[in-house]
């Protein structure tokens, strides 16, 4: 590597890592176990500052002078540096709030599934709580002053997930788990007793009081309805998908795909059901109580069975796969109920942690069967885990790229992957099957339902509509999954949008390549760079497989 994108390299992990110590303790950045994220507008301007810093040294590099390795370097190091410093330009601090997505929820994502060995570490972060919670009230305050405040609905979400976790035992604190077992629990509890607890309450009084009474409704959800939100939600759109796809054209497409899916409910419908009628078959799906879950451990179960399975037949489909482990472990009480179906949170790379799928299983009576070996197949193998564990595995990259995400590439990656299981015989049966075709539909109505929302001005209810009209989704997970497009912005039509790039390239070297066509070699030359924008992916496979 040269040494311009080296230095430059290092300093985009460093700033990264300044900048949210939280994302830099989920991949096991060493150094910042004992910090918080600064949420104030001014360490967000100081945040855009350096990365712009980044971005306009690295533009500065001829790309010409490098080598192929260094072109994909510099090309991840100028999307990420100026995508970033975008987000704390346009202050998405001040938008997201949710259940899902806000700086509430990034902490019981994070902190209590810390490992044991980093307690030191937590007993710092929890002192500076009381200070990173009040940056909290004060940018949602803020916000609401500039006509900025948050949906309403999202708002509540984090409202509840606060008076759930104050109403715990301060013995139950998700946040003391990690100190159990050792010498620093009676440190920690106090921290937590004295310092967290009532700085979360002095929170959720803010929340209740003025940045409630200034929350967007359902009839004005999306970025359409704040001040300068249009701007940002194209900016945000362009960030999530690395492309210059206009709203329009990705709304365009999600009906297009949502018109084509129809066809295969109807083929599946009269495998599984006798009946091919498309309204009749998705009423099935959501109301057949057969079809759901008794218990969380059932799901538990299922989910780690489908890991079991794909882990057995990679060496067929894959030239180079993951050697950390993956786990599959239950979503907290705190997160779940407004929380997706189930995500997935990467190995430390210092070993400390393998890679996790996190099940939702709150309320498992709502949940069908079919869906859950596609979610597993999405968040671990061959999935999430397989494509950010590959990533942390390689010796040959700088580590801001062992450790990034980029949303379509990663999201994309995910996706292909649930129709790849198909094609590897994972899938048991023709109704497990639906559940690839009603993630399929989810995503595609994501497309149209996101743009919907953030440029067409659509309300709450529209949305909500659409998908259950155009999905097999129970209204359960429709209304989260609404919910979290609100807050999220742009983020949900990443995924879609990278496997049809995915897909497009399979097929352009399976019709150039012919017999030649080797699936193990064209996983490599998706994978083996990690996380990209999807021009530079494009390149790359055209490169490395020489079409």
């Amino acid at each position: 590597m040269t040494e311009p994108i080296a230095a430059l390299s290092e300093e985009l992990l460093k700033v990264k890592s300044d900048a949210s110590p939280l994302w830099a303790s989920i991949f096991g950045v060493d150094g910042y176990d004992d910090v918080v994220d600064d949420l104030s507008a001014d360490g967000d301007s100081v945040k855009a500052a350096a990365l712009r810093d980044v971005e306009s040294r690295a533009a500065k590099i001829d790309r010409e002078s490098l080598s192929d390795a260094d072109r994909v370097t510099h090309a991840v190091l100028l999307h990420e540096a100026r995508t970033l410093a975008e987000s704390f330009e346009d202050g998405h601090a001040e938008l997201l709030v949710s259940g899902h997505a806000s700086p509430v929820s990034a902490l019981f994502q994070t902190l209590p599934k810390m490992p044991k060995q980093k307690v030191d570490g937590l007993e710092a972060r929890l002192r500076q709580l009381p200070r990173y919670l009040a940056q909290t009230s004060e940018r949602m305050t803020n916000g609401v002053a500039k006509g900025r405040g948050p949906h309403a609905r999202g708002l509540q979400g984090t409202i509840e997930q606060l008076e759930s976790y104050l109403a715990l035992p301060v013995d139950q604190d998700p946040f003391l788990q990690p100190a159990v077992g050792t010498g620093s629990y009676d440190t920690v509890r106090d921290v937590i007793a004295d310092d967290v607890r009532p700085a979360f309450q002095d929170l959720l009084e803010v929340l209740r009081g003025p940045v409630r009474d200034g929350a967007r409704s359902d009839d004005e959800p999306g970025m359409a309805y704040v001040p300068g939100g249009d701007p940002v939600y194209r900016r945000a759109l362009a960030a999530h998908t690395t492309t210059e796809r206009s709203p329009e054209e990705i709304h365009q497409t999600g009906l297009d795909l949502v018109a084509q899916l129809r066809e295969e409910y109807a083929r599946l419908g009269q495998s599984v059901f006798g009946d091919s009628d498309v309204d009749r078959v998705i009423d099935r799906l959501r109301n057949d109580k057969g079809l759901r879950y008794e218990t969380p451990a059932q799901m538990i179960t299922d989910a780690r069975s489908s890991l079991a399975r794909a882990e057995q037949v990679l060496p067929q489909y894959f030239g180079t796969y993951h050697r950390t482990k993956c786990e599959v472990e239950e979503m907290s009480a705190l997160e779940a109920p407004t929380a997706v179906l189930g995500y997935y949170m990467p190995p430390a790379s210092d070993g400390s942690r393998p890679g996790r799928h996190w099940l939702n299983t709150y309320q498992p009576e709502t949940r069908t069967r079919y869906e859950y070996e596609t979610l597993a197949f999405h968040e671990s193998v061959p999935g999430h885990h397989l494509q950010l564990a590959v990533a942390q595995e390689l010796g040959d990259v700088p580590d801001f790229r062992r450790f990034g995400y980029i949303a379509a590439f990663s999201e994309g990656w995910g996706l292909y992957t649930e129709r790849l299981c198909d094609e590897m015989g994972l899938y048991s049966g023709d109704l497990a099957r639906f559940g690839m075709v009603s993630f399929d539909s989810w995503r595609a109505t994501r497309l149209v339902v996101d743009t919907g929302m953030h440029s067409f001005g659509w309300s709450r209810q529209q949305a909500i509509d659409y998908m259950w009209q155009n999905s097999a989704l129970t209204m359960q997970n429709i209304v989260n999954e609404v919910d979290r497009y609100i807050s999220w912005f742009g983020q949900a039509n990443a995924y879609m949008i990278g496997r049809l790039e995915i897909d497009a390239l399979r097929a352009q070297a399976k019709q150039q390549l012919g017999a030649a066509f080797d699936i193990k070699a064209f996983h490599d030359a998706v994978l083996l760079n990690g996380s990209i924008p999807l021009t530079v992916l494009r390149d790359e496979v055209v490169r490395k497989l020489g079409l």
